[in-house]
């Protein structure tokens, strides 16, 4: 670092030096020469001066960094701040804010490192596992590690690893492989292609931030279904005999506990020095051939039993669908029948119901005529009476009147009445000029005054006597 410096000031003295050190009066132009060399080589030793001790004392941090630093005076601080800082001579160490190991298909099988701005990780190639159920499988998976952002914690982990080449491979990607292949060791491969996926990468994550679970790994003997029963004797019927067995050998992992209940742990290492991870999650799980051929029988018996059970579903579905066909066909028979009962038995009401209308009305109408006619019987009874009496009063009076004055003025009037007739009649009669017969004295008529007069007597006479009418006064009157 100082070798710069020092070259530039060793330039700018022997310019010095040639300028006072070299004279040659018997050639004047080469003491030019020698001048210009001499202040060529101080301006050369500036320039070389200063551009050394800029770049000896100030390095530009870039971003996503931060620098561990130690300068010549012994003194070590951690830089995050983007731009030029002060190292004064001394040396700085580039390590990434965020670290990640990957296991992938891309990886060498080695730990990649590399110190440019550009990246510090590592890619690993995909990591070969044993499940629980001594299944293999090729893992790839991915992890981030985020570094402390306060200087004491940064400084510890600079001191202790040095390098971020060291701290990947001595650190994070053991820890990172380790809780892998335990992340694996709790579960089954058949579990994790069953619906267990979700919860794999949850365990793994949780294992990679809070450290990974003391287990124990235990034997167990579990039922593989219900009774098999032999069905090469057809002579026993549903009697048959057991066979075969029903178990098989299972590995549990079981979770060690501690005193308050919760997991026991063995914590991870780069926690101490403040490393947090960001993320951790299992992008794919590729297992041996024969898992893959084992797993595709099993999902082809369960695809058929699955068609099984839905063509037994339809078949109860049609069974269903037929007995409601017919219980349909039943409802709406019984429905038809009952709206035709009750048409005919509302019909049948309606009838009677008009029939006992039309005979109260007819009862009442001939209630009504009944009452009517006793009424006008009533009044005709009383009109009767009334005209009895008018006429009984009328009799009483005209003979109450007759009693009085022996009917003088009726008689009086009768005859007046009787006597216009007859006179009047006299006075129309056609009465012969000339009258050839007898004398008066003959007795033959010939239409003589006195003859007429005689004749309207006896006319009177006799309509007196039709009428009861006597002409007779009665003395007194």
């Amino acid at each position: 670092m100082l070798i710069g410096p020092i070259l530039g000031m060793f330039l700018i003295a022997a310019g010095f030096v040639l300028r006072r050190s070299f004279d040659f009066p018997e050639k004047p132009g080469l003491d030019g020469v020698v001048n210009l060399a001499g202040w060529g080589a101080k301006a050369g030793g500036l320039l070389l001066f200063v551009a050394t001790t800029f770049n000896g004392m100030f390095f530009y941090a870039e971003p996503g960094f931060k620098y561990h630093v130690r300068t010549i005076l012994g003194e070590e601080k951690m830089v995050s701040d983007t731009g030029y800082n002060l190292y004064l001579f001394g040396r700085y160490n580039a390590w990434k804010n965020a670290m990640s190991v990957q296991a992938s298909s891309t990886g060498q099988g080695t730990v990649v490192a590399e110190q440019d701005s550009s990246q510090m990780s590592a890619n690993l190639a995909p990591k070969s596992l044993v499940f629980l159920d001594q299944v293999d499988a090729l893992v790839s998976a991915t992890a981030r590690f985020e570094l402390p952002s306060d200087q004491e914690r940064f400084l510890r982990l600079a001191r202790q690893y040095r390098t971020p080449e060291n701290l990947l491979r001595t650190e994070l990607v053991p820890a990172f492989e380790e809780t892998l292949g335990a992340t694996a060791a709790l579960m089954s491969a058949e579990d994790y292609f069953q619906g267990g996926k979700t919860e794999f990468n949850n365990e793994f994550q949780r294992q990679m931030e809070d450290g990974i679970y003391l287990v124990r790994r235990i034997e167990q003997r579990v039922s593989v279904e219900g009774e098999r029963l032999g069905t090469a004797n057809a002579a026993l019927g549903e009697n048959q005999e057991e066979f075969g067995n029903d178990q098989k050998t299972v590995f549990v992992v079981q979770k060690l506990l501690d005193d308050t209940g919760q997991p026991r742990r063995k914590k991870q290492s780069f926690t101490q020095f403040g490393i947090t991870v960001t993320s951790a999650r299992v992008t794919d799980v590729n297992p041996n051939q024969k898992f893959k051929d084992r797993m595709a029988l099993r999902q082809q018996a369960a695809a058929d039993r699955a068609i099984a059970r839905e063509q037994r579903i339809q078949e109860e579905e049609q069974k269903l669908l037929a007995v409601a066909r017919g219980e349909r066909e039943v409802a709406e028979r019984q429905a038809a029948a009952k709206v035709i009962q009750i048409e005919r038995t509302t019909d049948a009401e309606t009838e009677k119901q008009l029939a006992i209308t039309a005979a109260e009305r007819e009862r009442e109408a001939a209630r009504i005529a009944k009452e009517q006619s006793q009424i006008l019987l009533e009044k005709a009874k009383i009109d009767a009476q009334a005209v009895q009496v008018a006429a009984d009063a009328e009799a009483y009076a005209k003979r109450q009147i007759l009693e009085a004055d022996n009917a003088l003025a009726q008689k009086l009037e009768a005859e007046v009445e009787i006597q216009n007739l007859w006179a009047s009649a006299f006075a129309r009669r056609q009465v012969p000029l000339y009258v050839f017969g007898a004398g008066a004295d003959s007795g033959v008529p010939v239409g003589s005054d006195d003859e007429a007069q005689r004749l309207f007597q006896i006319l009177t006479l006799q309509a007196a006597e039709r009428l009861d009418y006597d002409r007779r006064i009665s003395e007194g009157q």
